[in-house]
């Protein structure tokens, strides 16, 4: 599932605050964003066609579908494939290409990788 920058703010407040009706939403992000309430109901449709978010009713309640580590996986996922053909490998070598780690960050990365093994 691809979400546009607008749409995770919508998920970062409902990871933030847990549930919460629409109209808290639209509060939240007017004072967070600036949005006016007919932004954060449009961009809270597409959240919710895209079934990365729920609605509830009655109340128009609003649930997160979607776990941030969930997200945050699938885009590093669909950056992976976008800019390193795919390769987890390509990706963490332009990562870490001039990086200086500390010997425990080393230490972990190793440890990281034996898992995937």
């Amino acid at each position: 599932m691809k979400l546009f920058d607008s749409e995770l703010k919508i998920l970062e407040a409902l990871w933030q605050h847990g549930e919460l009706t629409a109209g808290q939403l639209a509060r939240i992000l007017a004072q967070d964003t600036g949005w006016n309430r007919n932004t954060t109901y449009t961009v809270l449709k597409k959240c919710i066609d895209k079934g990365a978010v729920c609605r509830i009713d009655p109340g128009y309640r609003c649930q997160a579908l979607v776990t941030r580590e969930e997200v945050r996986q699938e885009e590093t996922h669909q950056l992976i494939r976008r800019f390193f053909d795919g390769s987890a490998e390509q990706f963490f070598t332009a990562f870490l290409d001039g990086e200086r780690l500390s010997p425990q960050e080393v230490e972990r990365l190793k440890e990281l990788v034996n898992r995937l093994q």
